[in-house]
């Protein structure tokens, strides 16, 4: 059962901020949707979208400037929450980019996290069948992006999942994981030593071998001010890999820009006409 938190007219829609009982992380779980005008009369398509560490459900719809464009095209926009809260495993706190707030869209495996940090699993089905079944959204219909944590996981669960995901889109995701710290620290402490399991959560290692491809391609937008580019992100990494699968991809980088939303509400526009492309044909 979903308990709405708050809603706030926007653009002719509604925003709306949720929280439900997980059954897949064990503990109350929040997520933000926003209806276009048009789910007042039928079920639309949806977009969900993953934030980056230390973000939460609201930093997406607040920011990004989103619900604009998502209501001139009649898209919903789903952002959950990027980790479970209130676990209580030692140190879940103690660093921003690894545990609260930092849930990298993986299922870990390695105890004491194994039991509540299933995000992989909480967003492709849980979150996914939560909204199908109490909002008016099309679920054959949808489509994925994120940013720079968010990005990796929407990229990972697009690239695994093309029968779920008809669509998928990234702002300046970790797009090679495990070459860069973030990657290494996360896959690391989630899943455990073995670097084979690493590979079911780096995109630029799972392109090559995804069931299906996106035929629309696949748009990235990189910030090339951004602090983040040169150690953490790789999309150097994800291009070749995608030249070398055959899976279209468009990179955009753009001087001057930085890792944050002012970066994304400038090109958010885009990323909504690139999904409307696929997601209203």
């Amino acid at each position: 059962m979903l308990e709405t938190r708050s809603s706030h007219a926007c653009h002719g829609g509604v925003q709306q901020f949720y929280q439900h009982e997980s059954r897949t992380i064990g503990l109350p779980m929040r997520f933000a949707a926003y209806l276009p005008p048009q789910a007042a009369h039928g079920k639309v398509p949806a977009l969900f979208y993953l934030a980056g560490l230390t973000c939460t459900e609201e930093t997406f719809p607040i920011k990004a400037g989103a619900q604009r464009f998502a209501a001139q095209h009649g898209i919903a926009l789903i952002a959950p929450d990027t980790s479970p809260r209130g676990a209580g495993v030692p140190g879940e706190s103690d660093a921003w980019d690894f545990g609260v707030g930092a849930g990298f869209y993986v299922d870990a495996k390695r105890e004491p996290w194994a039991k509540h940090y299933r995000m992989y699993s909480y967003v492709r089905d849980e979150l996914r069948e939560t909204v199908c079944a109490n909002l008016p959204i099309d679920a054959a219909r949808l489509g994925i992006f994120g940013h720079s944590m968010g990005g990796h996981g929407a990229l990972v669960l697009a690239l695994r999942n093309p029968d779920l995901y008809r669509s998928v889109s990234a702002f300046a995701p970790i797009a090679a994981p495990m070459r860069c710290p973030w990657g290494e620290k996360a896959l690391g402490g989630y899943l455990g030593a073995q670097r084979d399991a690493w590979r079911e959560y780096d995109a630029s290692e799972l392109v090559g071998r995804a069931p299906a491809k996106f035929a629309a391609g696949i748009l990235v937008d990189q910030g090339l001010a951004d602090q983040f580019l040169d150690q953490q992100l790789n999309p150097d990494v994800f291009e070749a890999a995608c030249a070398a699968a055959g899976q279209p991809l468009t990179l955009r980088r753009h001087a001057g820009y930085d890792h944050g939303y002012y970066f994304i509400s400038t090109f958010v526009e885009d990323h909504l006409a690139h999904h409307a492309k696929v997601l209203l044909a």
